[in-house]
């Protein structure tokens, strides 16, 4: 695959309501640069165990093309009765490990935490290996959509109270997205270093309360779209709170990456959970 190739795939997949082609070119080559020396390998901090024991199981969400997707499902063990839900959405790495240990962290929380997957069961460990995997995605868009939207009304079948949704990278797109397409059904959007629409007709929608986590060095999500989109929630009157971290660039909450930057993920996973129990709990 030529690096032409790369940065379009890039620009569609993890960028994918940029302007124009000239915008596009130039986010992708921003992303690419993040990524292009980074691969998940695990510090201590992704096995950290969770606040509270929790189970979790491997379930089907979601019939897709005619096909079953399956998702990893956590729960609290000491929980009775219906909680609020999240839907997690993973990195262009796919639902692995790191992802899984995530579930299970949030559903320590108090939340019954659906990880989906939208590469059909398959991660990647390598840039190029993730690329082909987005390139799948790339193919057809709509099953994504259809995805999430099932993996929303699945965890209303389970008795999901509330149900909030959060991902990373190119999941943090996805974050927005699904809130997006479920907007009466999602109360609570979280955000890591995402890339976020800006055009106010298509946030018109958007009323759930957003927080966003994203690093000053991170050139693929530059800060002046960041505050942007801040600024056009406050304008229609949805809650949004913002956070952009000195010093922490792309991917800096990734514990199973290069990136990773303790102190700022602390405080964003403190944020988080914060966010959460106010709007889902509360």
């Amino acid at each position: 695959m030529t690096h032409q190739a790369l940065l379009t795939i890039l620009a569609l997949v993890l960028i994918p309501a940029v302007a124009s082609a000239d915008d596009a070119q130039q986010a992708a080559a921003r992303m690419a640069q993040e990524h292009q020396h980074d691969k998940p390998s695990p510090t201590p901090a992704a096995t950290q165990e969770p606040s509270h024991p929790v189970s979790a199981e491997e379930v089907t969400y979601a019939q897709v093309g005619g096909k079953p997707v399956h998702g990893y499902l956590a729960r609290p063990k000491q929980a009775k009765g219906n909680l609020p839900a999240l839907v997690v959405v993973h990195e262009w790495w796919g639902l692995n490990d790191n992802i899984r240990a995530m579930t299970r962290r949030l559903a320590g929380e108090g939340y019954q935490a659906l990880a989906v997957d939208l590469y059909g069961g398959a991660t990647a460990d390598t840039p190029d290996a993730a690329t082909k995997l987005m390139n799948g995605v790339l193919a057809n868009m709509a099953p994504a959509a259809d995805n999430l939207k099932q993996a929303v009304a699945w965890l209303k079948g389970k008795g999901a109270t509330r149900i909030g949704v959060i991902g990373w990278c190119f999941g943090g797109g996805w974050s927005l997205q699904t809130t997006l397409l479920a907007p009466a059904d999602v109360k609570a959007t979280v955000i890591y270093y995402g890339h976020l629409e800006t055009d106010p007709a298509k946030l018109a929608v958007l009323k759930t309360p957003v927080i966003g986590f994203f690093g000053a060095d991170d050139k693929s999500i530059p800060v002046a779209s960041v505050h942007a989109f801040e600024a056009q929630l406050k304008k229609q009157g949805t809650p949004v709170e913002v956070h952009v971290y000195d010093g922490a660039g792309h991917a800096f909450a990734n514990p199973s990456g290069g990136s990773y930057r303790p102190e700022a993920a602390k405080d964003a996973w403190q944020r988080t959970t914060a966010f959460f129990a106010k709007y889902l709990k509360g």
